[in-house]
């Protein structure tokens, strides 16, 4: 089962992070190693855990066994695409990537034509400025994004517990009006149990008289 199921699966898949391998060199070894990450982290539970965790299963059809199993690596393989996708496009990771590059090789070339420039660094500044200089400001918008994504889920929130409060009052009136109709019906039953038979009796031999056809000579 082992042997079967890697050899279908290597040869058909298409990794969708295929897409981003243009750009830098360095970006391009970055989506390299992890796209080997994805494929690794997605078939960590191999076919022998699989067919461990459901040996009958696996010895009755080893063949859809074998299509479960791949099912389920390719859906993990293919939200780890998505997610990492999502991080590239929210933060611009693939331009950043590249700015690095460039940079790197820019200060290899000025290095190789003895061109260093000027040198912009101070022995005052410290390397936890330097770093906290770039990232505060992305932890900041970071924190005011997700404020303001609190602030309106608390909206929502309220929102919807005034409709359900709305819900539960007029929940109240309607069965305050049942209540008040079967009292009625009760209070009706009640005086209809009290009246004597007699007088029923007496009330519908009236009754049918007083509506008798009179009949024509």
């Amino acid at each position: 089962l082992t042997r079967t199921i890697d050899a279908s699966t290597n040869d058909e898949r298409v990794m969708s992070l295929r897409g981003y391998a243009t750009g830098s060199r360095r970006w391009q070894h970055f989506i390299s190693a992890l796209e080997l990450a994805i494929q690794r982290s997605a078939r960590r539970w191999t076919s022998e855990d699989f067919a461990e965790c459901f040996p009958e299963f696996v010895e009755e059809d080893k063949d859809r066994a074998m299509r479960i199993y791949n099912q389920v690596a390719d859906y993990i393989e293919s939200e780890n695409q998505r997610n990492f996708e999502a991080l590239f496009n929210e933060y611009d990771l693939q331009n950043k990537i590249d700015i690095l590059d460039k940079m790197v090789r820019d200060a290899k070339t000025r290095k190789a034509s003895g061109d260093l420039g000027p040198d912009v660094r101070s022995d005052e500044m410290r390397p936890q400025s330097a770093v906290y200089g770039r990232t505060v400001p992305i932890l900041r918008a970071e924190i005011a994004r997700v404020r303001s994504l609190h602030a309106k889920m608390e909206g929502q929130n309220l929102a919807l517990a005034d409709d359900l409060q709305a819900v539960v009052k007029e929940g109240d009136i309607l069965q305050k009006r049942i209540d008040d109709i079967l009292d009625k019906v009760d209070e009706a039953h009640n005086a209809w149990e009290s009246v004597p038979m007699e007088d029923v009796h007496a009330w519908t031999s009236q009754v049918s008289e007083k509506t008798k056809p009179v009949l024509r000579s």
